[in-house]
């Protein structure tokens, strides 16, 4: 049988659905303390005193008390100076935003730590806040670190100034829009959680525990050989899990000092003011056309919020990650962006789903909404005439597209549209008052996440162990990996142990994040079976006393030429491969979004929705349309729901569900995704290109086209994201 291509169920599913799935807040651990987090109400303040004489905790931990420790680094290279300003294990002396560890505490219960966290005194003497990255950039503005002038992290740039210059000055139409990409989070179903033992053991819901564990013990002044680094079943990351944390820190430190096991797990409220959010950039970008309408240049100037402190991925997510994707699919000969970075007494930004991808595209296609409206051509004409055709093609920003199909996703998405039909829609829509728009936009992701990574089989006792340095959070790596190893070694799926997840089991490995696990961890996984073959080929020689060349391999079985023959799984053997690619696949497609929206209320309606995309071989259907399908789900959140919001004096105002609005599934329509075939990528050998981002890339732009273009009707030609019932109705009432 051949299991790439087919959709099989998700072997993990069966534990999950029967309440077998083990978290880090299921892990038995007797005798185990809890720590509870004693955090900042203030967004920026001087911490005067700090009494713990009140709480009657096994242990209270300040800044005080973490003598040899330093902040958790920010690894992050952009190519171009970054002034950091790394977030503390314990505020030592100020506070920066609101939600930062002041104190951690450990007692017997977790209701006994929150209450000795409650008995801290502690005596603050309140400074100025600011909290718009603009603002924060003024000179005047509140400073929050010494060695941070200005508030200004770095100023990264990118492209060829002169020749975007020249091409703006020679256009024909230059089209220039002001666009925000919203604070939002990551809000994964199972909020942060730690447990720690004694013994320098850590379990955490992470997403790339090497990373972790390095980090960890930089800041613990530790080497890497004292942690150990394992991970359970996760709910969800999204790239909030992906790094470290204070309260990592602090349960590793309170084991070992209290010689117990110390656990904790954050509440949804401190998830939502203390973890990290995502996105956060504000861009001023224009598009310069010729006559025609073909694309002469585009350039983006733009300030990326960073928050308080320059968590681990922070600073790449708005530059060199961004950088790699502006101008999307479309064939621009001259781009430059400017990006400057701020610090602001607001909560870090991390990698979020797609991580500077989603900004990027939306900045191209939002424009090219806006120069449809203004000289007429309509946009799906200016898509088509400036859409990659030819590859291998090196964009402006020197990325090679090395294979696609993008004016066939286009023209699928078109025909999906129905636009012939839709101007019976609207005016059925009409007829009960309400506004009806129609939306297709394309995306292009950059997909590769960390250089390389490691694969082991191991054969033994008639199964195969996999072990891989990639990570499944929720995509159903447990099926896919053992999909793929299965085909090379030819043996049935049944037989396979997946291991992620451990530093003590994996030798190294990047985990998850980009998009990267097929791409990055299905090659070394292809080159851990072809070693495995070669290891066993002579082994079977030996056993079968032929020469091995002329042996045969077919369904997990050496025969040679007598007939006689010995099975793969009755051998005892191990082979492991690494490699370091850098390169990138592509990802990308059109969809569409239809909406109707009540001009009484502002409330938007998502009608219809379609995916016309091409992500090269599919391991598993199945797989990559629920990938897909959440991803969408939450680019569609971003585009008429989510906004994390802080007031000027740096309190966090959507600080729950009661004020952060997630999509549910009243607001979503069936997803229908047409995957496009045709076009496996040329830079590893399963030809497979990520899908875990795309969603979050493609559907704010699609779902805000379509938006604008129901209220196109009514003279409104820009709104930011997110297009809330609020939004939507001020816009139309001005």
């Amino acid at each position: 049988m051949t299991y790439i291509g087919q959709s099989i169920r998700r072997v993990e599913d069966a534990r999950f659905l029967t309440g077998q799935g083990r978290y880090v807040a299921d892990l038995p651990a007797p005798g185990a303390l809890h720590m509870a987090v004693l955090r900042s109400p203030h967004a920026h303040a001087r911490i005067l005193s700090i009494d713990t004489s009140g709480a009657e905790a096994a242990l209270v931990l300040t800044a005080a008390d973490l003598a040899g420790t330093q902040p958790l680094p920010c690894p992050a290279n952009i190519g171009v100076p970054l002034a950091l300003a790394e977030r503390p294990i314990l505020a030592d002396g100020l506070v920066h935003h609101v939600g930062q560890a002041v104190a951690f505490v450990i007692a017997a219960t977790p209701e006994a730590a929150r209450d000795a966290a409650e008995a801290i005194l502690v005596d603050y003497d309140p400074l100025p806040a600011v909290t718009d990255p603009h603002a924060a950039l003024h000179p005047g503005a509140p400073q929050l670190h010494p060695q941070v002038p200005g508030n200004a992290a770095f100023d990264w740039q990118k492209g060829d100034a002169p020749a975007t210059e020249a091409g703006l000055a020679a256009a024909h139409h230059v089209t220039r829009l002001s666009l925000r990409n919203q604070r939002v989070t990551c809000a994964p179903i199972e909020p942060r959680a730690a447990l720690a033992t004694p013994d320098g053991t850590l379990h955490v819901n992470g997403q790339a525990v090497h990373g972790m564990r390095r980090q960890l013990a930089q800041a613990l002044g530790l080497p890497e050989s004292d942690l150990r680094l394992v991970v359970p079943d996760v709910g969800g990351g999204f790239g909030v899990k992906n790094v470290p944390f204070p309260e990592h820190a602090g349960v590793l430190i309170a084991a070992k000092r209290l010689g117990k096991p110390v656990r904790w797990v954050s509440e949804q409220a401190e998830d939502f003011a203390a973890s990290a959010h995502g996105r956060a950039f504000h861009s001023d970008a224009a598009l310069a056309l010729d006559a025609e309408g073909r694309f002469l240049a585009l350039q983006v100037e733009a300030v990326a919020e960073l928050g308080a402190f320059a968590s681990p991925n922070g600073p790449a997510c708005p530059t060199s990650s961004a950088g790699t994707a502006f101008g999307g699919g479309y064939v621009i000969p001259a781009i430059h962006a400017r990006v400057v970075g701020a610090y602001a007494n607001t909560a870090p930004i991390e990698a979020y789903r797609g991580a500077g991808k989603p900004e990027a595209n939306h900045i191209i296609e939002m424009l090219i909404e806006a120069a449809a409206r203004e000289t007429g051509i309509p946009a799906a004409t200016l898509r088509a005439r400036n859409l990659v055709a030819h590859h291998p093609h090196t964009t402006a920003m020197n990325m090679t597209i090395a294979d696609g199909q993008f004016p066939s996703n286009l023209a699928a998405a078109e025909a999906a549209a129905d636009r012939q039909g839709f101007a019976a829609r609207r005016a059925e829509s009409a007829a009960r008052g309400k506004l009806r728009g129609l939306g297709v936009a394309c995306f292009m992701e950059t997909a590769r996440g960390a250089f390389g990574e490691w694969a082991r089989l191991t054969v033994a006792g008639g199964r195969v162990e996999l072990a891989i340095g990639t990570h499944s959070n929720g995509q159903g790596h447990e099926t896919s990996m053992p999909q793929i190893a299965a085909d090379h070694l030819a043996l049935p799926l049944e037989v396979f142990d997946y291991v992620q997840g451990d530093t003590a089991r994996i030798l190294k490995g990047g985990g998850h994040g980009g998009a990267r696990s097929l791409h990055q961890g299905g090659r070394a996984l292809v080159e851990a079976a072809a070693a495995l073959l070669a290891l066993a080929r002579p082994e079977a020689a030996r056993l079968l006393q032929s020469p091995p060349e002329t042996l045969e391999y077919a369904e997990g079985r050496f025969t040679a030429p007598n007939g006689a023959s010995v099975a793969l799984l009755d051998m005892t053997l191990s082979a492991e491969a690494e490699h370091d690619s850098g390169l990138c696949t592509f990802p990308h497609g059109a969809q569409v979004a239809e909406v109707e929206i009540d001009p009484d209320t502002g409330e938007t309606t998502l009608c219809r929705y379609i995916a016309c995309d091409d992500y090269g071989t599919l391991v598993n259907p199945m797989l990559t349309e629920g990938q897909l399908q959440g991803g969408l789900a939450q680019g569609i959140g971003q585009a008429l729901l989510e906004r994390i919001a802080y007031d000027a004096d740096g309190q966090l105002l959507s600080a729950t569900f009661m004020d952060y609005c997630l999509p549910r599934a009243a607001d979503l329509p069936m997803i229908e995704v047409r995957f496009q075939p045709g076009s496996p990528a040329s830079v590893n050998p399963l030809g497979v290109k990520g899908v875990g981002q795309a969603g979050c890339i493609a559907a704010p732009q699609v779902v805000m086209a379509a938006v604008l273009d129901a209220l196109a009707a009514r003279g409104v030609t820009r709104l930011d994201m997110p297009a809330t019932p609020e939004a939507v109705w001020k816009a139309l009432h001005g």
